[in-house]
């Protein structure tokens, strides 16, 4: 992966601890988001293509909703080009899955590793087909410990609510963020 470009699409907490782990294997970092964080040394790019043409690998790990549906769209598969990967971990609404099927399959991108999909749990059957594509459900996650730990901050985050504290990880998008706690 040495002298690579890694864009990382939604530059989060999950983006930049993918970041920090890929800088050990010499890959240049560069990231799309909402906004350009002053505090981030990588490259920035305001729109999704733009980070695509400058790019390799273009990970896909931004938030799911309405505003990002299909952000990764023919456009950017183009501009990612035909040796480009694509790799999304984030929410299989994110990436115009009929464009990327097409896209492998014209060979406009290399291949794609993907742990999501459009319609969870259906995985299309053009991408099973493809030997040149990885597909893993979405467990990444899924060993002993890291499912232990998962526990244990759900039971921190229940005690600190139900004392009136607040919660340790709250979700953006909340109401309990948006307001506090009710």
């Amino acid at each position: 992966m040495r002298g690579k470009t890694l864009g990382i699409l939604g530059l989060g907490r999950i983006g930049k601890a993918i970041a920090k782990r890929a800088e050990a294997f010499g890959v240049t970092i560069a990231y799309c988001g909402r906004n350009k964080q002053d505090d981030v040394a990588y490259p920035y790019y305001s729109t999704p293509r733009d980070l695509a043409a400058a790019c390799d690998i273009l990970l896909v790990a931004a938030p799911g909703g309405p505003q990002t549906r299909n952000l990764v769209d023919r456009a950017v598969l183009d501009a990612l080009g035909p040796q480009g990967i694509v790799i999304n971990i984030a929410r299989g609404s994110l990436v115009d899955q009929d464009a990327l099927i097409e896209a492998l399959q014209d060979g406009r991108i290399a291949t794609a590793g993907l742990d999501v999909f459009t319609q969870e749990p259906k995985v299309p059957a053009a991408l099973v087909a493809m030997e040149h594509v990885v597909l893993f459900p979405h467990v990444g996650s899924g060993t002993h410990e890291t499912r232990r730990a998962m526990a244990r901050l759900l039971i921190d985050n229940i005690e600190a609510w139900a004392s009136g504290k607040p919660v340790l990880t709250p979700v953006a998008e909340s109401r309990l963020a948006r307001v506090g706690r009710q």
